[in-house]
């Protein structure tokens, strides 16, 4: 049975005070939380990651950075290297996510560089896959879930895939208050698992933890996660208050698969 995983994506919210005072927050409201049931993941900004991983010391919730570059030192202003990540404390690492594709270039190339190089140090990468509007309404879904897939997976390993999480992100989802149903979510992550199947087999498919990210909130939580092929969510804009963050994963934990 795949434990679900819940992760808050804080993306470029909150100063480093404001992130340890979240922190705290979802500290206290998980202090009785079943984390046998679910794993919590909090991925704040870079300039926060030491200060919430010592919020979270000798606490179930897990820690994760929204980006990794795939050099572990350099000439390469800017950039945050696996061996800091590990360094403030992270274990987990979102990578590929459509903003980073939008604004930034990323490509199914770089995503793969960044994920081996994450894998090399130990940490979780958090792999994003999604389509837009345009790709969506023309019926182009599955064919860019395929290009991310098998160009962000290309030469990894059916054990190091294991060591990974996939979050399906529908772009057109992304903090416009529209969410995919919980039919078409099952649809694309049951595609994703067959897809695996395929390429890996199938104790590697069935094992594999799918997530979904794209305006979740505490209302749809439920729905969402009990679809039989999704595995959690990646939360953006309800992951910036307690109130919000704290009902879905606590929601999310009383779900029983």
């Amino acid at each position: 049975m795949r434990k679900s995983i819940i992760a808050g994506n804080w993306k470029m919210y909150k100063t480093i005070n404001e992130a340890i005072d979240l922190a705290n927050g979802l500290k206290r409201e998980f202090f009785k939380l079943d984390f046998a049931s679910v794993d919590v993941v909090l991925c704040p900004v870079f300039t926060a990651l030491s200060e919430v991983a010592e919020v979270l010391n000798e606490t179930d919730i897990g820690l994760g950075a929204q980006d990794v570059y795939w050099q572990d030192e350099g000439a390469f202003t800017g950039e945050i290297s696996p061996v800091m990540l590990k360094d403030s404390g992270c274990q987990y690492v979102i990578i590929g996510h459509s903003e980073r594709r939008q604004f930034f270039g990323e490509t199914n190339e770089t995503v793969n560089k960044k994920i081996k190089a994450s894998l090399k140090h130990g940490l979780t990468p958090i792999i994003c896959v999604g389509e837009n509007l345009q790709e969506r309404e023309s019926n182009n879904t599955f064919k860019v879930i395929q290009d991310h897939i098998k160009g962000s997976l290309q030469d990894i390993s059916a054990d190091d895939l294991l060591k990974t999480v996939i979050a399906y992100e529908p772009v057109w989802a992304i903090g416009t208050g529209k969410t995919a149903t919980p039919d078409q979510t099952q649809e694309v992550h049951k595609y994703i698992r067959d897809l695996l199947r395929k390429m890996y087999n199938q104790e590697t498919a069935d094992s594999i933890r799918i997530q979904y990210g794209g305006s979740v909130k505490p209302e749809n939580i439920i729905e969402l996660i009990s679809k039989s092929d999704v595995d959690g969510a990646l939360v953006g804009g309800a992951s910036l208050k307690v109130e919000s963050f704290s009902a879905i994963v606590i929601q999310a934990s009383e779900v029983k698969k």
